[in-house]
């Protein structure tokens, strides 16, 4: 059932929405300059459609995939003005004449592919993306479809909720609906970012052991504490692969969530087992790739571009049930976002990083 906000909060500013002229502040992307160009304006407050429902935002987390929009927003096909930001937590204030899924009061988190239901990812559900080819989630209030919501976990805060849209459903998808991760698989987790965080955690939930890697030994004294079974400081072992080889009696892993891209996809491949599975996410890295390993391995790799509603709400029933609380490495204030995205860029985070209102 979908989760409460207090009692009296959605009434008085739906009220004040329907008696006046309301605005709202929006971050907005106008320009190729990057972070410092990022205009925060006042728009009007939108208002619900039959099938849609305005949900005040409370908190956004901040993806490496947000960055590249505001950094390179015409590479990546983005017209600008546009409100960035695919994570985003609140409350619902008011709701179109058709909307059955939700009441005022409830808290709910977006989902990334709006229209993404169920089933296989097409080319039609990346035409409604949040922050990308559709408006995102760095605004104070949102219209979105009633079908474009999950329900918030109630243990959660919505700080924490916003952490959830992207980084823990791709690992979540990479592990789970791709990688068939059970008790007792292993899985190399590449870095302590957000979704090498949230894999960290969903490997625990599995009762699968993890080996990780980064170039802080600080990072990987932290992952250890939250159950990593082994560590590797890529910095002062190049050769991570080797070392993963021989973690595992020279076996490999049976599945890999790789978030680095080009740059480490070869060792990736040469740590995963003869019939593994690898979770192909980020695009941290470039290089060639020689793609005989997937052969004489007999590898399967596979995209994992988030996740589908689906996918979200059967992720959301696990991590209730077993309590689970997003690492988040630092939060600030809405008028400080440009500040947040600044410490994404210098990637020394571990976990998430929010914006709050």
């Amino acid at each position: 059932m979908p989760t409460r906000a207090p009692t009296g909060f959605a009434a008085r500013v739906r009220a004040t929405i329907s008696d006046r002229q309301f605005t709202m502040k929006a971050y907005q992307i106008v320009s190729d300059d990057g972070i410092d160009a990022l205009a925060l304006n006042e728009l009007d407050v939108p208002r619900p459609g039959p099938d849609e429902v305005l949900v005040r935002i409370n908190a956004s987390s901040i993806n490496y995939r947000d960055l590249s929009t505001i950094e390179q927003p015409v590479p990546r096909g983005i017209r600008y003005p546009r409100i960035p930001n695919s994570d985003g937590a609140g409350d619902v204030v008011e709701i179109g004449e058709r909307v059955t899924r939700f009441r005022p009061g409830d808290r709910v988190c977006g989902i990334f592919f709006q229209d993404w239901i169920d089933g296989e990812l097409t080319v039609a559900h990346t035409d409604n993306m949040l922050g990308g080819t559709a408006e995102g989630m760095l605004a104070e209030y949102r219209v979105l479809p009633q079908s474009g919501l999950v329900a918030t976990p109630g243990y959660l805060s919505d700080v924490e909720a916003a952490t959830l849209p992207c980084a823990a459903l791709t690992a979540w998808n990479s592990l789970v609906e791709f990688g068939r991760v059970t008790a007792g698989s292993t899985v190399l987790l590449l870095g302590t970012g957000g979704v090498s965080v949230f894999a960290q955690q969903l490997c625990n939930i599995l009762g699968a052991r993890t080996i990780v890697t980064s170039s802080s030994d600080e990072k990987l004294a932290r992952i250890r504490e939250l159950g990593a079974w082994q560590t590797v400081n890529y910095r002062t072992n190049p050769d991570w692969d080797a070392a993963v080889i021989e973690l595992t009696q020279g076996r490999g892993v049976d599945h890999t969530v790789e978030v680095g891209g080009a740059g480490t996809l070869q060792r990736s491949m040469n740590a995963t087992r003869f019939g593994g599975s690898i979770g192909v996410i980020g695009i941290l890295t470039g290089g060639d790739v020689d793609p005989l390993p997937i052969l004489r391995r007999s590898l399967t790799l596979s995209g994992i571009y988030v996740g589908s509603r689906r996918m979200f709400e059967s992720m959301n029933r696990a991590l209730e049930a077993h309590a689970v609380r997003p690492v988040i490495d630092a939060q600030y204030a809405f008028g400080d976002a440009r500040a947040a995205y600044h410490a994404m860029r210098g990637a020394g985070h571990f976990g998430k990083l929010v914006i709050a209102q």
